[in-house]
């Protein structure tokens, strides 16, 4: 048995498979995590849904940004943003099946005996791993409630942007949220900074891959993502006890699949063409 995890597909099913072709998965077999976003901006995000619910214990999954706006534009009736690819899912007749699986996804995935953490974005630096479990628990038991269509309603912005254990009600699902779904950049006191999306070294003065924050509480926790793409463009940079996977296949990047159960870690890619241009 093998176990791999795979950084952000966003629709790119052909790229999926040949992934998959690559490193030889067996589903009678092998497992595979997801880092989440599974959907949205390739060309093939239906597909991909599809493949992965099928998988059914084989495949751990995270979820993302892109799965969120998903779950929030099917429930809340959204109309699909500009560069949206989710109008294949909203009209399949499997539609209500592959949405309820998905919203009974978890935020956080953490396997004590592999002793690895999967968040889509980030763990914020003033939370221990038991915490940020205890709190992912609480958007997960929301989003499996009768309640998950009020939370949609809530679930967009990017304030707060400091933590505090006193937050309540909809700031607080809100900043939990933000965290393990959207944060790459924060400062040393954690305040959130959502808006920057570059390599490390392109971002506004005071701020710090969260990874970096050297108060950090989850420092000594090894934590596999995704969600940050343009990671993947600096050369040579000093990771420690961090797993980035996303490398950008929707940019014409690369499909990433990182084998956790034996060490050393392998990665093990394949080279995608573009499915979607940056803006310029």
């Amino acid at each position: 048995m093998a176990i791999y995890a795979i950084g952000d597909i966003q629709g790119c099913h052909d790229q999926l498979i040949e992934l998959l072709k690559k490193i030889d998965f067996k589903d009678d077999r092998d497992r595979l995590w997801f880092t989440g976003d599974l959907v949205n901006r390739g060309p093939k995000s239906l597909q991909t849904l599809r493949t992965v619910k099928a998988m059914g214990a084989n495949a751990t999954v995270v979820l993302g940004n892109h799965d969120l706006h998903l779950l929030a534009t099917a429930y809340d009736h959204l109309k699909p943003g500009k560069k949206d690819t989710l109008d294949a899912i909203l009209e399949a007749p499997d539609r209500d099946e592959l949405l309820d699986w998905l919203r009974h996804r978890p935020l956080l995935h953490v396997d004590t005996d592999l002793r690895l953490t999967m968040v889509h974005a980030a763990l914020h630096p003033r939370w221990s791993l038991d915490q940020a479990q205890s709190l992912a628990g609480e958007i997960e038991s929301v989003l499996r409630s009768d309640e998950h269509i009020d939370f949609y309603k809530h679930m967009y912005g990017d304030k707060p942007r400091n933590w505090s254990d006193e937050l309540k009600g909809w700031p607080r699902l809100r900043f939990i949220t933000n965290v393990m779904t959207r944060l790459r950049y924060c400062d040393e006191a954690g305040k959130l900074r959502l808006s920057p999306k570059g390599a490390p070294g392109t971002q506004p003065g005071g701020l710090h891959p969260w990874f970096e924050i050297k108060s950090r509480r989850s420092i000594n926790d090894p934590i596999i993502f995704g969600h940050w793409s343009t990671l993947a463009l600096v050369r040579d940079y000093k990771f420690t006890n961090v797993y980035p996977l996303d490398t950008g296949c929707l940019w014409g990047g690369a499909l990433t699949a990182l084998r956790i159960d034996e060490q050393p870690f392998n990665r093990i890619s394949i080279d995608c063409p573009v499915a979607r241009k940056p803006k310029v």
